[in-house]
């Protein structure tokens, strides 16, 4: 997933407010130490959203849950803040133009390193850290995401152990967010002293049992079952309030669902509409809701045949009952535009409207195209059918219902599909590992992005973002669009940004490479002992400190 920003809106309270004030008198039992539930387990946060992980090292994999766990345990010089702003966490200061941490061209990026500082494990420190692991990211031998950004670097100096200076190619103002910030589908800055003996960090031990600079370290990984995170008592800002933190691995919704009702989880974060109605009133949780970063989509895969048309992708926008969707599947939560762009971002693009639902429309386009309606129902052209390959992940049952109803309607226009399952931790999985997303087998295929803080879209829809090299599973390439994300690079103001932006999402509603079904408003269920929890839109356990239960 790409990752980022936004200012929230609780349903039962302001965000400023703790959790606690939102909560609701809990008919559970009478708990101990102020405690409402008798179930809770002090100081220990049990928390799921039907997802896996398929490493714990942040370069290696793009699953949200991969950086969910990676914002707690590991090393970054920036943060973002409850507000979607960053701040320094490893570094002092955020380098900026006006504190002359980036030179007035934009080529030199300078980043003061903070002292005292150890890792998990006793060691230091220091500017070592930040350019092997910059190096690492620019090894061609390791699996890495994507080096977008990073391949702007021209090289890297250490003026002394606790200042690292970036000397740039060309300016590249989402540096902010790339160099070793949680906010994305970022990489961490890694220890040395554990990994600079090995020639590539493919398959290291450090990716099942990192060790890192955060709040909490990772005590084991018991595949397929959980991630058990400790209190790190070598923290520099100190240590957190809660002792344990358990990422439990329930890759099925509705078992998911059981667990929160026996008791055996305390936070499901970003759940889907339909759930939250269903567990609104379990006794001794509560919920809140807030404006997304998030989007669901529906990606065509524009290397295949039928996908290849873009009066193909018109027509199934057309024909995508989105408004049902919404309501009957997600409940509500969210709101319908074409754009990729969350309503409260300060890159928001408002002024272009929303597709309406039109079978006959979309019938007209694909004729006006050449398509032909077939005896079996099915339309063609050239030799290649409308018979689509979509893939999707086993255990979300709102996902499968939501694909039913979309099978209705593009059968009405002569679209037809078959659906595979596949385990989450195999979709999002490397090419090179049998990954779903980013291979080139699929037609069709559900999943969702995550925004990020400027508006920088280059990594999932830029021209030189294919899978391996970037995360733009669509293989879109629109050269308007890449101009705008190329010219993204060289504005330093979110103003400037957002004109790119608007260019961006003009090309990606033109050209339809993606259906956005609907940006999801965010919703929560925790224990209702939960204090201290404040999620932001990016990097939503980057303030830990003050979370108890």
């Amino acid at each position: 997933m790409r990752i980022r920003t936004f200012v929230r809106i609780l349903t039962c309270c302001a965000i400023a407010a703790a959790l606690a004030a939102c909560s609701k008198t809990s008919t559970a039992g009478s708990g101990t130490g102020g405690r409402t539930n008798s179930w809770t387990q002090p100081h220990v946060l049990r928390m799921a959203d039907a997802g896996d992980v398929n490493t714990l090292n942040p370069h290696l994999g793009q699953f949200a849950d991969v950086g969910y766990v990676a914002q707690m345990t590991m090393a970054w010089l920036v943060r973002w803040d409850e507000n979607n702003n960053p701040y320094p966490e490893l570094a002092t200061e955020i380098p900026t133009q006006a504190n002359g941490g980036v030179s007035k061209d934009g080529l030199t990026i300078t980043y003061h390193l903070r002292k005292g500082v150890k890792w998990a494990d006793g060691v230091p420190f220091d500017a070592d850290d930040v350019v092997f692991s910059t190096k690492v990211v620019l090894n061609t031998a390791n699996d890495e995401i994507g080096r977008l950004g990073w391949d702007q670097i021209a090289s890297v100096a250490e003026p002394d152990k606790f200042t690292v200076v970036y000397h740039m190619k060309k300016p590249y103002s989402p540096f902010v967010e790339t160099f070793f910030s949680t906010a994305g589908a970022n990489p961490c800055i890694l220890p040395k002293h554990l990994l600079a003996q090995y020639p590539n960090i493919n398959n290291v031990p450090y990716n099942a049992l990192p060790v890192g600079i955060g709040p909490f370290k990772v005590q084991r990984w018991d595949r397929a079952q959980q991630v058990v995170m400790v209190a790190n008592p070598l923290y520099w800002r100190g240590r957190p309030k809660l002792d344990e933190v358990i990422f439990k691995i329930i890759p099925d919704r509705n078992t998911l669902e059981s667990q929160i009702q026996a008791h055996e989880v305390d936070l499901w974060y970003t759940m889907p509409g339909s759930y939250l109605d269903r567990l609104r009133d379990t006794p001794g949780f509560t919920t809140f809701k807030k404006p997304g970063y998030i989007y669901n989509h529906i990606d065509f895969n524009l290397q295949r045949p039928g996908d290849s048309d873009p009066a193909v992708r018109a027509a199934i926008r057309l024909a995508t009952d989105r408004a049902t969707i919404l309501q009957k599947i997600g409940h509500g939560l969210g709101s319908l535009q074409d754009v990729t762009t969350p309503l409260t971002a300060p890159y928001s693009v408002t002024s272009i409207q929303k597709t309406p639902f039109d079978v006959a429309q979309a019938n007209a386009l694909l004729d006006k195209a050449g398509w032909k309606l077939g005896a079996d129902g099915v339309r063609a052209k050239n030799g290649t059918r409308l018979a689509l390959d979509l893939y999707t992940v086993t255990g979300s049952n709102d996902t499968d219902e939501q694909i039913e109803l979309i099978r209705q309607t593009w059968k009405q226009i002569g679209v037809t599909f078959s659906v595979h399952h596949v385990q989450s931790a195999i979709m999002f999985a490397p090419s090179k590992e049998g990954g779903v997303v980013y291979g080139d087998k699929w037609d069709v295929i559900f999943f969702a992005w995550q925004n990020e803080a400027i508006g920088d879209m280059m990594p999932i829809y830029g021209c030189h973002s294919f899978p391996p090299a970037g995360q733009n599973n669509l293989r879109w390439c629109n050269q308007r669009a890449q101009a705008a994300m190329d010219a993204l690079f060289g504005h330093f103001e979110q103003s400037q940004r957002n004109g790119d932006v608007l260019a961006i999402q003009q090309e990606f509603v033109k050209d339809v490479p993606s259906i956005v079904t609907y940006i999801r408003q965010d919703a929560y269920l925790y224990n209702s002992d939960l204090k201290g929890y404040h999620p932001n839109n990016v990097s939503q356990f980057d303030n830990m400190m003050n979370v108890d239960i």
